[in-house]
Protein backbone atom coordinates (compact mmCIF):
# COMPACT_ATOMS: atom_id res chain seq x y z
CA UNK A 1 0.00 0.00 0.00
CA UNK A 2 3.12 2.59 0.80
CA UNK A 3 4.33 1.52 -2.81
CA UNK A 4 1.29 3.24 -4.56
CA UNK A 5 1.67 5.77 -6.45
CA UNK A 6 -0.67 8.35 -4.65
CA UNK A 7 1.07 7.59 -1.26
CA UNK A 8 4.74 7.89 -2.85
CA UNK A 9 3.50 11.33 -4.01
CA UNK A 10 2.54 12.20 -0.87
CA UNK A 11 5.62 10.93 0.54
CA UNK A 12 7.93 13.25 -1.80
CA UNK A 13 6.27 15.92 -0.45
CA UNK A 14 7.26 15.09 3.18
CA UNK A 15 11.15 14.10 1.90
CA UNK A 16 11.09 17.75 0.35
CA UNK A 17 10.66 19.50 3.53
CA UNK A 18 14.52 19.43 4.47
CA UNK A 19 15.34 20.15 1.02
CA UNK A 20 13.13 23.28 1.21
CA UNK A 21 14.67 24.26 4.65
CA UNK A 22 17.71 24.05 3.10
CA UNK A 23 17.44 26.03 0.65
CA UNK A 24 16.87 29.13 3.39
CA UNK A 25 20.60 28.98 4.15
CA UNK A 26 22.31 29.30 0.78
CA UNK A 27 23.18 32.44 -0.94
CA UNK A 28 20.32 34.70 -2.81
CA UNK A 29 18.83 34.37 -5.11
CA UNK A 30 19.67 31.13 -5.92
CA UNK A 31 18.30 29.96 -2.37
CA UNK A 32 15.40 32.08 -3.25
CA UNK A 33 14.15 30.70 -6.80
CA UNK A 34 15.37 27.64 -5.82
CA UNK A 35 13.08 27.40 -2.17
CA UNK A 36 10.07 28.58 -4.92
CA UNK A 37 10.82 25.35 -7.28
CA UNK A 38 10.43 22.60 -4.37
CA UNK A 39 7.09 24.32 -2.85
CA UNK A 40 5.88 24.47 -6.33
CA UNK A 41 7.10 21.07 -6.56
CA UNK A 42 5.07 19.94 -3.34
CA UNK A 43 1.81 22.09 -3.90
CA UNK A 44 1.52 20.36 -7.85
CA UNK A 45 2.39 16.69 -5.54
CA UNK A 46 -0.61 17.91 -3.19
CA UNK A 47 -2.76 17.94 -6.37
CA UNK A 48 -1.85 14.85 -8.01
CA UNK A 49 -1.67 12.66 -5.24
CA UNK A 50 -5.50 13.13 -4.43
CA UNK A 51 -6.32 13.49 -8.35
CA UNK A 52 -4.48 9.81 -9.18
CA UNK A 53 -5.96 8.08 -6.09
CA UNK A 54 -9.87 8.81 -7.22
CA UNK A 55 -9.21 8.01 -10.94
CA UNK A 56 -7.08 4.79 -10.13
CA UNK A 57 -9.53 3.50 -7.81
CA UNK A 58 -6.50 3.74 -4.96
CA UNK A 59 -7.68 5.46 -2.20
CA UNK A 60 -6.50 4.08 1.33
CA UNK A 61 -6.50 4.88 5.16
CA UNK A 62 -3.08 5.32 4.94
CA UNK A 63 -3.21 8.20 2.18
CA UNK A 64 -6.11 9.54 4.06
CA UNK A 65 -3.66 10.33 7.36
CA UNK A 66 -0.73 10.63 5.65
CA UNK A 67 -1.68 13.27 3.23
CA UNK A 68 -2.94 16.32 5.97
CA UNK A 69 0.34 15.37 7.75
CA UNK A 70 2.30 16.28 4.99
CA UNK A 71 0.25 19.69 4.46
CA UNK A 72 0.71 20.15 7.99
CA UNK A 73 4.29 19.41 8.12
CA UNK A 74 5.54 21.43 5.16
CA UNK A 75 3.46 24.51 6.14
CA UNK A 76 4.48 24.75 9.55
CA UNK A 77 8.36 24.35 8.68
CA UNK A 78 7.75 27.08 6.20
CA UNK A 79 6.20 29.14 8.22
CA UNK A 80 8.97 28.83 11.23
CA UNK A 81 11.75 29.25 8.68
CA UNK A 82 10.29 32.63 7.06
CA UNK A 83 9.85 34.10 10.55
CA UNK A 84 13.18 32.97 11.82
CA UNK A 85 14.77 34.64 8.73
CA UNK A 86 13.08 37.77 8.89
CA UNK A 87 11.24 36.94 5.85
CA UNK A 88 8.05 37.60 7.60
CA UNK A 89 8.24 40.92 9.00
CA UNK A 90 6.74 42.72 11.93
CA UNK A 91 2.79 42.10 12.80
CA UNK A 92 2.78 39.36 10.06
CA UNK A 93 4.03 37.48 12.24
CA UNK A 94 0.82 37.56 13.92
CA UNK A 95 -1.57 35.71 11.10
CA UNK A 96 1.72 33.64 10.81
CA UNK A 97 0.46 31.99 14.51
CA UNK A 98 -3.04 32.35 13.47
CA UNK A 99 -2.25 29.54 10.60
CA UNK A 100 0.31 27.71 12.55
CA UNK A 101 -2.43 27.18 15.85
CA UNK A 102 -5.50 26.29 13.33
CA UNK A 103 -3.34 23.88 12.08
CA UNK A 104 -2.36 22.32 15.19
CA UNK A 105 -5.94 22.63 16.33
CA UNK A 106 -7.77 21.03 12.79
CA UNK A 107 -5.19 18.05 13.71
CA UNK A 108 -6.23 17.12 17.28
CA UNK A 109 -9.92 17.43 15.88
CA UNK A 110 -9.15 14.95 13.34
CA UNK A 111 -7.62 12.65 15.76
CA UNK A 112 -10.06 12.42 18.06
CA UNK A 113 -12.97 12.31 15.24
CA UNK A 114 -10.88 9.46 13.46
CA UNK A 115 -10.92 7.74 17.04
CA UNK A 116 -14.54 7.61 16.84
CA UNK A 117 -14.73 6.94 12.99
CA UNK A 118 -15.72 10.06 12.18
CA UNK A 119 -14.42 11.54 9.10
CA UNK A 120 -14.09 15.71 8.36
CA UNK A 121 -14.22 16.42 5.36
CA UNK A 122 -11.83 18.99 3.55
CA UNK A 123 -14.70 21.66 2.68
CA UNK A 124 -14.25 23.84 -0.46
CA UNK A 125 -13.17 27.45 1.27
CA UNK A 126 -10.71 25.10 3.06
CA UNK A 127 -8.70 24.53 -0.41
CA UNK A 128 -9.08 28.26 -0.94
CA UNK A 129 -7.73 28.95 2.01
CA UNK A 130 -4.82 26.16 0.97
CA UNK A 131 -4.35 27.98 -2.52
CA UNK A 132 -4.00 31.21 -0.91
CA UNK A 133 -1.83 30.18 1.75
CA UNK A 134 0.74 28.36 -0.70
CA UNK A 135 0.53 31.54 -2.90
CA UNK A 136 1.68 33.89 -0.38
CA UNK A 137 4.48 31.78 1.22
CA UNK A 138 5.51 31.59 -2.45
CA UNK A 139 6.09 35.35 -2.51
CA UNK A 140 7.55 35.43 0.72
CA UNK A 141 9.91 32.37 -0.21
CA UNK A 142 11.09 34.94 -2.67
CA UNK A 143 11.28 37.46 -0.88
CA UNK A 144 14.27 40.22 -2.00
CA UNK A 145 15.30 38.25 -5.10
CA UNK A 146 11.47 38.69 -6.90
CA UNK A 147 10.70 41.92 -8.64
CA UNK A 148 8.28 44.71 -7.69
CA UNK A 149 5.04 45.10 -8.47
CA UNK A 150 4.05 48.64 -9.01
CA UNK A 151 4.32 50.24 -6.22
CA UNK A 152 4.27 46.87 -4.06
CA UNK A 153 7.26 44.46 -3.51
CA UNK A 154 6.94 40.29 -3.95
CA UNK A 155 7.20 40.71 0.04
CA UNK A 156 4.10 43.12 0.07
CA UNK A 157 2.27 40.68 -1.79
CA UNK A 158 3.34 37.53 0.10
CA UNK A 159 1.93 39.61 3.54
CA UNK A 160 -1.10 40.82 1.87
CA UNK A 161 -2.07 37.13 0.87
CA UNK A 162 -0.95 35.34 4.30
CA UNK A 163 -3.41 38.15 6.35
CA UNK A 164 -6.51 36.87 3.85
CA UNK A 165 -5.20 33.45 4.16
CA UNK A 166 -5.42 34.17 7.74
CA UNK A 167 -9.20 35.36 7.49
CA UNK A 168 -9.58 32.28 5.77
CA UNK A 169 -8.06 29.96 8.52
CA UNK A 170 -9.99 31.68 11.01
CA UNK A 171 -13.62 30.74 9.48
CA UNK A 172 -12.52 27.73 7.76
CA UNK A 173 -11.01 27.17 11.89
CA UNK A 174 -14.14 27.93 13.49
CA UNK A 175 -16.47 25.57 11.01
CA UNK A 176 -14.58 22.54 11.65
CA UNK A 177 -14.53 23.49 15.43
CA UNK A 178 -18.00 23.60 15.60
CA UNK A 179 -18.64 20.24 13.44
CA UNK A 180 -16.28 18.43 15.77
CA UNK A 181 -17.44 19.95 18.89
CA UNK A 182 -21.19 18.79 17.47
CA UNK A 183 -19.70 15.32 17.55
CA UNK A 184 -17.34 15.46 20.98
CA UNK A 185 -20.53 15.79 22.89
CA UNK A 186 -22.49 12.94 21.24
CA UNK A 187 -19.76 11.00 21.94
CA UNK A 188 -19.41 12.14 25.58
CA UNK A 189 -23.24 11.38 25.78
CA UNK A 190 -23.02 8.28 24.49
CA UNK A 191 -20.18 7.18 26.53
CA UNK A 192 -21.56 8.83 29.93
CA UNK A 193 -24.90 6.23 29.33
CA UNK A 194 -22.84 3.13 28.72
CA UNK A 195 -20.82 3.59 31.79
CA UNK A 196 -23.03 4.98 34.23
CA UNK A 197 -20.46 7.55 34.63
CA UNK A 198 -20.40 11.18 34.05
CA UNK A 199 -18.21 12.16 30.90
CA UNK A 200 -14.94 13.69 31.70
CA UNK A 201 -13.85 17.10 29.53
CA UNK A 202 -10.79 19.03 28.97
Amino acid sequence: MLTQLPNLLTLSRIFAIPLLVGTFYLDSPLGNWLGLGILAFAGITDFLDGYVARAWSQQSRLGTFLDPIADKLLVSALLLMLVATGRIPGLAVLPAVVILCREILVSGLREFLAGVDVGMPVTRLARWKTTLQILALGFLIVDAAGPDFGPLSTTDIGVIGLWGAALLTLITGYDYLRAGLRHIDTTSGTGSSATGEPGSGS
